[in-house]
């Protein structure tokens, strides 16, 4: 997770099948990371977000939910695209970490069960309101520091070391 999301800034905006596939890869890898510590870690997971303010650790659970409800509706570049607004060679210059997230209409949520329903809901509603606008680069850099620090205390390892070698 922590090589991919480094390597993002080296990725030029201009060869969008390659922007296209880090941000992909990202997306999918931080919901893998996260969804194991959760699993398998949960309190070691816990003690990292009840360390943060009150108002880091709501951004912090909603970037990670926001981020759940692209994945769940990315399966190609067309429906990646959807969420991406490419940067105008602004702030993030001709980096890939300067694109941002698009706000995205409310998806369809009918066919899914009343549970089913509330939980996208709730992650569309992560999304609009802490990733939408937003540059990915900063998301990614915000729930990567999390998720390692998380991981760092479940292997009761140095903060700095969590992904060292890799």
């Amino acid at each position: 997770m922590t090589e991919t999301i480094e390597r993002m800034p080296a990725v030029g905006r201009w060869d969008r099948s390659r922007a296209f596939t880090a941000i992909s890869e990202a997306v999918w890898q931080v919901t893998l990371v996260d969804a194991t510590l959760v699993r398998h870690h949960l309190d070691a997971y816990d003690q990292i977000m009840a360390r943060q303010d009150p108002a880091q650790r709501l951004q912090t659970e909603q970037s990670l939910a926001g981020l759940r409800f692209v994945r769940n509706h990315i399966g190609s570049e067309a429906s990646l695209a959807a969420f991406l607004r490419p940067d105008r060679m602004g702030a993030g210059g001709r980096r890939l970490t300067g694109w941002s997230w698009r706000p995205v209409p409310e998806p369809a949520l009918a066919s899914l069960a009343p549970r089913g329903r509330t939980w996208e809901l709730a992650r569309y509603r992560a999304y609009q309101a802490h990733l939408a606008g937003q540059p990915i680069g900063q998301t990614f850099g915000r729930v990567a520091e999390f998720l390692n620090l998380a991981a760092a205390g479940a292997l009761s390892i140095p903060a700095e070391g969590a992904h060292a070698g890799r």
